[in-house]
């Protein structure tokens, strides 16, 4: 399983990309992998194939009508592994004794 990070978004498009974005979540939504979106980009939780599939999709669409597209990927691997969306905050949370800020 992986845990996937990514952004991406259009240059040249002004300041908000939003609708784009937006477009973007309803591909990985419709996935139906587990993910969490942050204030910075979304990560997915998956088997590799999965979630370059979808990252993959999201391009496919923002490329339709975006001349200029970035996209910045980060992937944590861990053979056995599932939940880890979850797990991997609780586990800092038990370490600190504390609740965190989380999205």
């Amino acid at each position: 399983m992986v845990l996937l990070e990514f952004s991406m978004y259009p240059l040249g498009r002004g300041e908000s990309v939003g609708r784009h974005v937006a477009r973007s979540l309803a591909i990985i939504e419709k996935s139906g992998l587990d993910y969490r979106l942050h204030a910075m980009g979304t990560v997915l939780e998956g088997e590799w194939d999965e979630c370059m599939a979808v990252v993959r999709k999201c391009f496919e669409a923002m490329r339709k009508d975006c001349r200029r597209v970035e996209c910045v990927i980060k992937v944590d691997y861990r053979s056995g592994h599932r939940g880890r969306l979850k797990t991997k905050v609780v586990s800092v949370e038990k370490r600190l004794g504390r609740k965190l800020k989380t999205i």
